[in-house]
């Protein structure tokens, strides 16, 4: 049961164009190369190995999914039984787009990162690999590509999408289900740019009495570094700060505060905060990052229940698939809206992830209206290889 969504995750700030930050600590810029949802896309050249509009360099949208564009070959996840077909359709998409990068970015970090993709991802900076091929459709990957972009003028991005993945384990654990099997690209595709000295990835965990503890991955850290910690509401008001001294060439490290006149979260009133940290070396601030959090304790008592700030709970809920007709698995923070309103408005308090991660943007509207999540690892009904499995 994940009840607010306070595990790690890169820190990617909602920033769409580049900022300009003067005189602050610099916040992990995220820079759009594909749209924000399907229902925003931005195209970039294409091309179908098989199957409709296939054979030819086109344009597609990103994100989407290419069956929904008109390309492929529409397959069922029960290929193998109901349909008694040999084999599923295993076309491969071949994207390109180019985007340039400002000189100064030089000097930092630059991660591209992809919300998700069907399934096997081959991704190339320049013609050069910028990591190893991602498996697994649901999850998001990143690849560090500083040292392989161009500063200052045009970059390549080559991405290869094959539908049916290589390894065996992730065809049984995502293509062997009972739902539609689609190819593509079809979660937004971003820049993370960072200084050189940032917090990479944090996870936290806050009670209801306002106490919190904070685990902390950390890059390129020098002597006399600090992490303050603020926390501020949603009505401006701030809180006590608190200050953590970091030791030199820390990459990972576990702070603890609490403050008073917390309001807890729950599913009735679902109070959130705003975490913000800050990390200084030589008392200038460097890298900034804020999380939307709520304060909350969770316990499982055996043969009773769950309690939630001391209170058992009773979970009304059902399931969800991230679907839609137009966009496939392609979705939008809009239409995460109108399903947790849905829920909320049918009397339930939980929804559960049937069987893969969802967007981020729906746990967070879960998190704003108040509903209990139960996260799923993609392979339900089968499993990955350890090796893709971690």
């Amino acid at each position: 049961i994940m009840l607010l969504k306070n595990t790690f995750q890169s820190i990617a700030l909602a920033a769409f164009s580049i900022l300009s930050l003067n005189g602050s600590a610099q916040q992990t810029e995220k820079i759009l190369l594909s749209g924000e949802d399907f229902e925003h896309p931005v195209q970039w050249d294409f091309y179908c190995t098989d199957g409709n509009k296939s054979k030819t360099w086109t344009k597609i949208n990103v994100p989407s999914q290419w069956e929904l564009e008109g390309f492929g070959e529409y397959t069922y996840g029960r290929w193998y039984k109901e349909l008694n077909q040999k084999e599923p359709s295993k076309e491969e998409g071949l994207y390109k787009y180019e985007f340039e990068v400002p000189q100064n970015y030089k000097d930092k970090e630059v991660i591209i990162a992809f919300g998700g993709a069907m399934t096997d991802t081959e991704v190339k900076i320049n013609g050069k690999l910028a990591g190893e091929i991602h498996q697994g459709g649901f999850y998001e990957f990143k690849y560090d590509i500083s040292a392989l972009l161009n500063y200052g003028t045009k970059n390549i991005l080559e991405v290869h999408v094959s539908k049916h993945s290589a390894n065996p384990s992730v065809n049984a654990a995502e293509r062997r289900a009972d739902w539609w099997l689609f190819g593509g690209i079809y979660r937004p595709v971003w820049l993370e740019v960072a200084p050189k000295t940032h917090i990479k990835n944090i996870a936290v965990n806050p009670k209801m009495d306002g106490s919190i503890t904070i685990d902390m991955n950390l890059k390129n850290i020098s002597k006399n570094a600090v992490v303050e910690a603020t926390l501020k509401g949603l009505d401006g008001t701030k809180f006590q700060t608190f200050t953590f001294p970091i030791k030199a060439k820390s990459t990972k490290e576990t702070i603890a505060a609490q403050w008073k006149n917390v309001k807890p979260w729950n599913t009735e009133t679902p109070n959130l905060y705003d975490l913000e940290l800050v990390l200084k070396q030589n008392g200038t601030a460097i890298h900034k990052v804020e999380k939307r959090i709520g304060f909350r304790t969770l316990e499982f008592k055996k043969k009773d229940g769950i309690y939630v700030n001391g209170t058992k709970i009773i979970m009304k809920g059902i399931n969800r698939h991230s679907f839609w007709p137009e966009g496939g698995r392609s979705t939008s923070k809009r239409i995460s809206l109108l399903d947790g309103a849905l829920l909320k408005d049918m009397n339930m308090n939980a929804v559960r992830m049937s069987h893969y991660p969802p967007d981020d943007h729906f746990l967070d509207v879960c998190d704003s209206l108040g509903l209990f999540v139960m996260d799923e690892l993609a392979g339900w009904h089968g499993n990955y290889d350890t090796k893709t499995g971690t």
